[in-house]
């Protein structure tokens, strides 16, 4: 099932609940698109009010991106972090449209990110921690460009993270994942982190560990 209305296009897993539910909104990768994530979707808790969103840039032949990612003889690869801000603020407006448009608890919003999502998952979460629960992070790391300037004033006392990584990625260095724990805990926010030996993807063992921890925190 599938939503046009609302900003950002989408699939959906309704949750057994009624009204109330637990959201969990799922960022794919660059390159891929909302069907990638939603693969997880039936494995997942039932109660669980599932969205999976489809990044705005499209990519040639296919897939889409959050954002630009350049390749320069010069420059090496470099992020577009000015499409990178605007993405954060699109996923952070369309989480106010589902929360208005889904019988979901907006107190409630869990986020679940892969590599360019899980980027974009902990940005949305350190700029507007109001809106978000949970965060499940997978194979990504904290991009400080696009963090904002005040993150020592705000309140991140709800906030919740797991975060996971290949030991042997070769897209994005585990040594960048091995720097989010020590960052999330020097603003006492609650977090796990947990490397498995594979690269850049999701082992088996990473889905029932973080699969468990969501389950923990949705009620």
């Amino acid at each position: 099932m599938s939503n046009t209305s609302l900003s950002l296009q989408h699939i959906i897993r309704e949750s057994t609940l009624t009204e109330h539910a637990p959201l969990l909104i799922m960022l794919h990768g660059y390159g891929s698109d909302e069907n990638d994530l939603f693969s997880f979707a039936n494995e997942l808790p039932e109660e669980l009010f599932i969205i999976s969103v489809k990044a705005p840039y499209p990519l040639q032949p296919y897939g889409n991106a959050w954002y630009a990612i350049n390749f320069d003889a010069d420059k090496g690869k470099w992020n577009d972090n000015e499409q990178a801000r605007e993405s954060l603020e699109l996923i952070a407006n369309f989480i106010d449209e589902a929360v208005n448009n889904y019988p979901v608890n907006k107190n409630n919003v869990s986020l679940l990110g892969f590599s360019q999502g899980s980027i974009l998952s902990y940005a949305v979460a350190l700029t507007y921690p109001e809106k978000i629960k949970n965060v499940v992070a997978l194979s990504g790391y904290i991009n400080h460009d696009i963090l904002p300037e005040d993150i020592k004033q705000k309140d991140y006392s709800n906030l919740d993270f797991y975060c996971s990584h290949g030991s042997v990625d070769q897209v994005i260095p585990v040594d960048w994942a091995r720097q989010t724990a020590p960052f999330l805990n020097v603003l006492n926010i609650k977090n796990v982190y947990s490397e498995f030996p594979v690269g850049h993807g999701v082992a088996p063992q990473n889905f029932f560990e973080f699969k468990d921890w969501l389950s923990k925190r949705i009620d």
